[in-house]
């Protein structure tokens, strides 16, 4: 089922979400309007349609926001998003579903379906996740500066601190909290809370854990490598995760990656946000989001 939702921004920044009425599958959650596309229907004629038959809107159809794939018990569909700042008319419930115009940050207090969760974190989220590579011996200043202007020039705005002794990692950190710039150690549960910053399990780590290592506040987040990882890091209540290798990486010599159509498969289950990772830059980000994914996660390409 390819389904259409629009996110309808007002001069203010507030987002419209519709309430899902009774009698309907998941009524009472909020979710961004929109509604089924027809055969024979473009993906702009059936936003528009729908938010028509809905709102009693004359919109204008703008650039793609992300596709999600999702799968629930009783059906299949990818959730094509679509953002929408114009429009003639006043949005109203015409087919009596409440409706509420939602600051941005409060967007995750409102229940939703699995499909429209990837969509807030979409709008919210950075669509680029820095992985540091290893710092050389006795050359931490130009990785330090190389860091910097990562977060100063490229605005990186999510950084995986990989392979860096801890003095580093001390200094990194203090570098990333001054430019407000999340940061997640690699494994290091004990210095994550410590410094108090996020931690990045890897795929092995994650599937010893019983419970989330770290308090809400702190981000959580996993390597995955399959469907089983995806469903432990979300029963962990981790904040995101990162699929992959999509394509094949001097990382992982010999090793293919697993493309964006099984990408997406995996997606299907999970409503985590997701970085894909694996041969990918930011020229990749659109095709990410095409398939589901939050955006990319890199080394080589992010950082100079």
């Amino acid at each position: 089922m390819h389904v259409m939702a629009a996110v309808i921004a007002d001069a203010t920044g507030r987002i419209l979400l519709a309430r899902r009425t009774e009698g309907r599958d998941l009524a009472g959650l909020w979710e961004f309007p929109g509604g089924k596309r027809e055969p024979g229907e473009t993906p702009e004629a059936a936003l528009a349609r729908e938010l028509h038959e809905e709102l009693g809107i004359v919109p204008e159809i703008g650039p793609a926001v992300i596709s999600v794939p999702c799968r629930y018990p009783h059906k299949r569909l990818r959730l094509d998003v679509r953002r929408v700042d114009a429009w003639q008319g006043t949005p109203k419930g015409l087919d009596s579903q409440a409706l509420a115009w939602v600051p941005p940050h409060k967007l995750t207090s409102y229940a939703m379906p699995g499909a429209d969760r990837p969509v807030v974190a979409a709008l919210l989220q950075p669509d680029r996740y820095l992985v540091t590579p290893a710092a050389d011996d006795g050359d931490h200043g130009a990785w330090l500066a190389a860091l910097e202007r990562a977060v100063d020039t490229d605005s990186i705005r999510r950084i995986h601190l990989r392979n860096a002794p801890p003095a580093l990692v001390r200094d990194a950190a203090a570098l990333c909290r001054a430019g407000d710039v999340e940061v997640l150690l690699n494994g290091d549960i004990a210095l994550a809370r410590e410094l108090r910053v996020g931690v990045h399990l890897k795929a092995a780590q994650l599937a010893s854990l019983g419970q989330r290592p770290l308090p809400a506040a702190l981000p959580v987040a996993a390597s995955c490598h399959d469907a089983a990882d995806l469903a432990h890091a979300e029963r962990l209540r981790c904040d995101f995760a990162v699929l992959g290798p999509v394509k094949a990486t001097p990382s992982h010599p010999g090793a293919p990656g697993i493309g964006w159509e099984a990408f997406a498969a995996l997606r299907e289950s999970c409503t985590l946000p997701i970085y894909a990772i694996g041969g990918l830059g930011p020229e990749d980000t659109a095709t990410a989001r095409a398939h589901g994914a939050q955006g990319v996660a890199a080394i080589r390409s992010l950082w100079r």
